[in-house]
């Protein structure tokens, strides 16, 4: 058969036109330096203004009032002080310390003079925003250390295998336990980057049970999303999403258990039907065409020997133990983002004096290469969330923030609280495509976001519920997250991840939109 000239002349048309319309997203922090360029030359058109602040002094106990002009009322320090300047937030907040930064105050709105930024807030605002999130980033640090010294050890990788063993002829056990293991790691701690780590181990594992690389991405990646997505006590979402919105982030958390265990019943529950397919009818899978290459990729052909000993139970032990104990400390003794990372480095520490003794001991250079890398892995996470505080300190700066505000404020006004909490899930759900990272959108919105709350008479927390469930019921999805680096990892299509994700997503929104309407519901006013 004999291809015309106009045939191979049409082919090359359409590659030509393929090329011309493929979109290359760029990455998260592509986009937060141009909404950096956007903020600053914001601040030239859009008017300036600012609501007076709150602020509380733990020592005098009396609050302060600054007003957009800076001149500076102080008022007793009890409840009756904001319930006359209608601030909706429990004086015991202020008093223990839960709320340490001015909040705006409602119905203070007033024009200022402009005051625009120079082209030289564009790097300046990226070096401070990232030096003022210095606690938060040496916190990320420790925990990638940890992480990385752990995986060096062996104990994942065994702990695992032993587990196989272990559930021969009940396969899906250790699909169960891999999904739990991620929600729980995701709601305490956004247990996501990291588990990248997981898949060289879990793959080999699951394509010898008879399962695809989709239950792999499912079990680790869709797993930990939804434990992030109801994130209950995770520090790089919902600590700082409430930290930002001016609240403690225990508000809301009964809400988000019950979130949390509604989402993990449901992602295992179709991890176990997809699962079953499979068994049944190994085509059925939807990468099915890739089977043979995945088998190739991943397949085991021997059996190694499994060393599952004393010593690797333990640091698995000490590692878990981790996570209890850091919520302990922040639920019950205040604990800030260093304490947080001290506790994390004792374990490490501990972790690492366990490696270097044994006949299977590390030297102290592999353990100290493993903290290095555990650490540099999460090196952009850490810096989005300085580049979108710089953001936050360009349009606070110039005075546009509260004006933004002050204009949602209007926009929003006389809609009914279940309307005005659904269209701001569908605003963050918009959002997480534009800022992939939990922390960084956090940062960015809640300011801005949490105090329209008040102006709709519902509590702050349900707008932190809307910034969680809206942004992650996109980032099971988003090109600009992490979901192309594991499908790159696996070489799987995004077409098939796609046709195996979107109930979920759909699940997100849907139930997360219900419970949003019934918080509004039961707690507005």
């Amino acid at each position: 058969m004999t291809v015309s000239t106009e045939d191979k002349a049409a082919d090359e048309s359409a590659k030509k036109s393929k090329k011309l319309f493929r979109i290359n997203v760029p990455t998260a922090f592509t986009i937060l330096f141009f909404l950096t360029v956007i903020a600053v030359f914001a601040t030239w058109f859009v008017p300036a203004g600012q609501y007076s602040k709150l602020a509380y002094d733990q020592e005098a106990k009396a609050f302060s009032v600054i007003s957009p002009q800076g001149e500076v009322k102080e008022m007793p320090g009890n409840q009756e002080t904001l319930d006359d300047l209608g601030v909706k937030i429990k004086y015991e907040q202020f008093a223990n310390g839960a709320i340490s930064k001015p909040i705006s105050i409602p119905g203070t709105y007033e024009r200022l003079n402009s005051n625009p930024a120079g082209v030289e807030k564009i790097p300046l605002s990226m070096i401070r925003g990232t030096m003022e999130a210095v606690d938060i980033m040496v916190f990320i640090f420790t925990l990638g250390g940890l992480i990385g010294v752990v995986r060096a050890t062996g104990s994942f990788e065994s702990g695992l295998m032993a587990l196989t063993k272990k559930t021969k002829g009940h396969e899906f056990i250790l699909v169960f336990a891999m999904s739990l293991f991620m929600v729980v790691g995701g709601t305490l701690c956004g247990l996501e980057e990291e588990a990248v780590a997981f898949y060289p181990i879990m793959c080999p594992i699951f394509i010898a049970m008879g399962y695809d690389t989709i239950i792999a991405v499912g079990a680790i990646f869709l797993a930990g999303s939804m434990g992030t997505t109801m994130s209950t006590v995770n520090p790089f979402s919902v600590v700082i999403a409430s930290n930002a919105a001016g609240i403690p982030f225990t508000e809301g958390l009964w809400w988000r258990v019950a979130g949390c265990v509604v989402g993990a019943a449901v992602v295992i529950g179709y991890l176990y039907w997809y699962a079953k397919k499979i068994k049944a009818n190994p085509e059925f899978s939807y990468t099915w065409e890739d089977h043979e290459s995945y088998v190739k990729q991943w397949g085991m052909t021997s059996d190694e020997p499994i060393f599952f000993n004393w010593k690797r139970k333990l640091i698995l032990v000490l590692f878990f133990i981790g996570f209890p104990i850091m919520v302990w400390g922040v639920m019950t003794q205040h604990w800030a983002f260093p304490l947080m990372a001290s506790s994390f480095l004792t374990i490490t520490l501990v972790i690492i004096f366990l490696a270097l003794i044994g006949k299977d001991r590390l030297n102290e250079k592999q353990l100290v290469d493993a903290f290095s890398e555990g650490a540099s892995s999460l090196v952009a996470v850490s810096l989005i969330i300085g580049l979108a505080r710089g953001i936050n300190m360009v349009l606070n700066e110039g005075y546009i923030s509260d004006t933004i505000l002050d204009g949602a404020t209007h926009l929003v006004s006389g809609m009914s609280g279940p309307a005005f909490i659904i269209m701001l899930l569908l605003i963050f759900f918009v959002l997480g495509f534009v800022v992939p990272s939990s922390s960084g959108l956090a940062v960015l919105s809640m300011p801005i976001m949490a105090p329209l709350a008040d102006s709709v008479g519902i509590p702050r927390w349900v707008i932190v519920c809307a910034y969680q469930w809206g942004q992650y019921a996109m980032l099971y999805l988003a090109p600009t997250g992490l979901v192309m680096a594991t499908l790159q990892m696996l070489d799987m299509k995004y077409s098939h991840w796609f046709k195996f994700v979107w109930p979920m997503v759909v699940f997100v929104l849907v139930f997360g939109g219900g419970m949003l309407v019934a918080q509004t519901l039961i707690y507005g006013v």
